[in-house]
C-alpha cells in the first residue's frame, strides 16, 4: 500500500481513541464502515478484506451482546415478578393470619362468657335469682376460712317463711312462686352491700353476715324482717312473715355446726309463735 494510498484512504486510524468512542459516535463509525466496504471502489484495498472481517466479527459481538442483554433482562423481570408474587402472598397470608386471630378471639370471648353464664346459672336459684344451695355452701367455707385466717367471725341466719304451704295449697303454685319472689327482693333489698344471701331450699333461705358480732346483725336481720311484712300481693289476706333463727361463728368450728345452731335458732322462733328472731 502507498503512502498516497494510505494517506488518502479511508481506512486510515481516527483521531480517537476506540476506548473513550460513545455510543453515538461508535454507531457512526460502524456505518461510515458498512459504507465503505459496500463501495466497489475500494474492494482491491488490501485492507479491505481485514477490515470486512473485523466489520463481521463486531456484528457477531454486538448480536451476542444484545442477546445477553435480552436474557439478563428476562431473569430481571421473573426475578422481579417473583418478589411481588412473595410479597402479594405474604399479604395475603398475614391478611389470613389476622382474620384466625379475629375468629378465634371471638371465639374465645363466646366461649368465656359461656362459661360464666353457666358458671353464674350452677350458683344462682332460677326462681328467686339469688344464691342457690350450692352457692351458698361455697360461701360458707370461703367466709369459715376467713374468719380463722384473720380472727373475725361472721353471723349466719336462716329464715323460714311463715306458714307458706297455705299460699300454696290456697293459691297454687304460681302463686307461691310470686311470693317467694318478693321475699327474694325484700331481703336483697334490706342487707348490706357486703351481705349474702340465698334460697337454701323450699321457702328457706341463708343470709351470710361477713365480719359482724351479733349485735350488730339484729337490726339488719330486724330490717328483713319487716321488709318482709311490707310485702303486698294481691291475692294473699294476710301480710307475709318470716321467722328467723342467727347465731355466730366461733373460731375453730365447722360451718356445719354454725349452720347446725342457727337451724336450731330458728326452730325456737317457730316454736314461739313465728314472725320472731332468735339467736344462739
Amino acid at each position: 500500500m502507498s503512502s498516497e494510498m494510505t494517506a488518502a484512504s479511508p481506512f486510515r486510524s481516527r483521531p480517537m481513541s476506540d476506548k473513550h468512542l460513545h455510543a453515538s459516535e461508535e454507531e457512526q463509525l460502524l456505518r461510515d464502515i458498512q459504507a465503505l466496504l459496500a463501495d466497489s471502489q475500494h474492494s482491491d484495498n488490501p485492507l479491505y478484506p481485514f477490515l470486512s472481517q473485523l466489520f463481521s466479527l463486531n456484528e457477531r459481538q454486538r448480536e451476542r451482546l444484545y442477546r445477553l442483554v435480552r436474557i439478563s433482562d428476562g431473569y430481571h423481570g421473573i426475578s422481579r415478578d417473583r418478589n411481588l408474587t412473595l410479597v402479594q402472598q405474604y399479604d395475603w397470608q398475614l391478611r389470613r393470619l389476622e382474620k384466625l386471630a379475629r375468629i378465634s378471639d371471638r371465639y374465645q370471648n363466646s366461649l368465656r362468657e359461656m362459661t360464666e353464664a353457666l358458671r353464674d346459672a350452677s350458683l344462682q336459684d332460677p326462681l328467686t335469682e339469688l344464691g342457690n344451695r350450692r352457692f351458698l355452701m361455697n360461701q360458707l367455707k370461703e367466709e369459715t376460712k376467713r374468719a380463722n385466717c384473720k380472727g373475725t367471725s361472721y353471723v349466719l341466719g336462716v329464715l323460714d317463711v311463715d306458714r307458706f304451704k297455705e299460699v300454696n295449697d290456697r293459691y297454687g303454685h304460681e302463686a307461691g312462686d310470686k311470693v317467694l319472689r318478693e321475699i327474694a327482693f325484700a331481703i336483697r333489698d334490706a342487707l348490706r352491700e357486703q351481705d349474702l344471701c340465698g334460697r337454701w331450699g323450699g321457702e328457706e333461705f341463708l343470709i351470710i353476715l361477713p365480719e359482724t358480732s351479733i349485735e350488730s346483725a339484729v337490726p339488719v336481720f330486724g330490717r328483713v324482717s319487716q321488709g318482709i311484712k311490707q310485702i303486698q300481693v294481691d291475692f294473699l289476706e294476710k301480710l307475709v312473715s318470716a321467722s328467723i333463727g342467727l347465731t355466730s361463728y366461733q373460731p375453730g368450728e365447722s360451718y356445719s355446726s354454725t349452720l347446725n345452731r342457727a337451724d336450731t335458732a330458728l326452730l325456737q322462733a317457730k316454736s314461739a309463735g313465728r314472725d320472731q328472731i332468735k339467736t344462739l
